[in-house]
């Protein structure tokens, strides 16, 4: 099996001051001219789940209402997968470059995640315009803005 060295590049922050990824102070020139973009992807680790069990777990009950009873680690966005890699798009709130802080409307990590990287959000590389989703999907927000007012409880099994 090949291996790979990935690093962390900061953390995450979520906490009485809001969210934010603090990099680590060697990363801080990367930020130069992210900030006329209003949304970022970011790369981050799901590092409760790096473990024998999580990253072997291949197939799983479905965490969906209305959806297959199993689901394929690859058909869903479970933390639990080969490489606990994650992704989220974020609505950048602020850029502080000096002290290598992005500010987060939101991100679905917790406090100290490990980040991996940081790519602009670019409709031109980032946006389908019309993509094909499962059935038992279809009527989730169709973006990002929906999403933060849509009710997630009464999609997810409980």
């Amino acid at each position: 099996m090949e291996q790979f060295i990935v690093k962390s590049i900061g953390k995450i922050h979520v906490d009485d001051k809001g969210t934010r990824l603090v990099l680590d102070k060697e990363y801080t020139p990367a930020l130069t001219n992210l900030e006329d973009f209003s949304y970022i992807n970011v790369l981050w680790w799901f590092d409760q789940c790096d473990n024998a069990d999580s990253r072997s777990k291949l197939i799983e009950k479905s965490p969906y209402k209305n959806s297959p009873e199993i689901l394929g680690t690859f058909a869903t966005r479970s933390p639990e997968r080969p490489n606990p890699i994650a992704l989220t798009c974020s609505y950048v709130t602020y850029i502080d470059t000096q002290n290598g802080i992005i500010g987060l409307a939101y991100i679905d990590a917790k406090d100290g995640t490990p980040i991996l990287d940081i790519k602009p959000y670019t409709p031109s590389l980032d946006r389908v315009e019309t993509p094909s989703v499962p059935k038992w999907c279809c009527d989730w927000p169709k973006n990002i803005e929906e999403s933060g007012d849509f009710d997630w409880s009464s999609v997810f099994n409980r």
